[in-house]
């Protein structure tokens, strides 16, 4: 295990500064961001179908960094990391626990974001003593149905986006409402803030190598997710056209004690939307 040029971390880097660091691990070279306040558990985040490490909400990181050591990370064949994308969710999650592992932490707290969220299940079933608190967002539990949808209504946003010049997450992230329209202008110009250092954009192999993992889970058998036991947070909006938001009321019923947060007039990007009330709720629930 090696790691590479890694710059001093201080409380008050902003995410479009913080420099992208390399380390190695099980023969993959991650690549990874972290800032925040050293010391304490950390925030480990976990993203979505299709992302690299550009495409998370500045003001999302930026906030709980203020509070939080917070740390983002490209997956195996995701972004500038190396190796392919695995087809499989528990073997995106093995990758995870081998990243973190990596970085020497014996505990962390997840926050998994659509696709992530499903990694973050698997690896908090996996590996219970390695977590502290999960939040799922945007996500349901293995099983949920309705997944053959997914790529039905992928195409068709990205068709729109081609006949709008825009970015499909325009469509797929927020409704067409006016006030939705607003926050996908707003989200989107926070994600180009962030100038240099930019990451490699996703593969076409990660695409489907991605969208095989998330159509597998969905037509597995469930989980049992009474064995988790670690305070989970579940948030979504309530009109969330990737992952039914029906299915995050039923992740939050098969997880004993955990809570439910649904953005109104919002969909599967609502924390995002919502961020002004989402990151003061992540950090409250990552205090208690």
């Amino acid at each position: 295990m090696t790691k590479a040029t890694e710059p001093e971390r201080t409380n008050h880097t902003l995410w479009k500064h913080t420099p992208t660091r390399m380390i190695e691990a099980g023969g993959i070279r991650f690549a990874y961001r972290e800032l925040g306040p050293s010391g304490g558990v950390p925030l480990v985040f976990l993203h979505h179908l299709t992302a690299v490490l550009d495409d998370w909400d500045p003001r999302v990181i930026d906030g709980i960094a203020t509070q939080r050591h917070v740390i983002t990370f490209d997956n195996r064949g995701v972004g500038a990391s190396s190796g392919s994308v695995p087809h499989t969710i528990d073997e995106m999650a093995a990758d995870a626990v081998t990243f973190i592992r990596a970085l020497g932490h014996e505990q962390v707290d997840l926050l998994g974001f659509s696709l992530g969220g499903g990694v973050a299940q698997i690896l908090t079933l996996t590996n219970p003593d390695l977590v502290r608190r999960a939040i799922f967002t945007g996500t349901g539990p293995a099983g949920g149905g309705g997944i053959d949808k997914i790529t039905g209504i992928a195409v068709s946003a990205y068709l729109k986006a081609a006949l709008t010049l825009r970015d499909p997450r325009h469509f797929l992230f927020f409704p067409r409402t006016t006030e939705g329209k607003q926050a996908a202008t707003g989200y989107m110009a926070r994600l180009k803030e962030r100038t240099h250092d930019r990451d490699k954009g996703i593969s076409l192999q990660a695409r489907r190598a991605q969208l095989k993992a998330i159509k597998a889970a969905g037509r597995q058998a469930p989980h049992d997710l009474s064995k988790i036991h670690q305070p989970v947070l579940v948030a979504n909006g309530d009109n969330d056209l990737m992952v039914a938001s029906e299915h995050s009321h039923d992740l939050a019923r098969r997880i004993p004690g955990s809570e439910l947060v649904i953005y109104e007039n919002s969909g599967h990007g609502g924390v995002f939307q919502y961020h002004q009330q989402f990151v003061p709720k992540v950090l409250e629930f990552l205090k208690r």
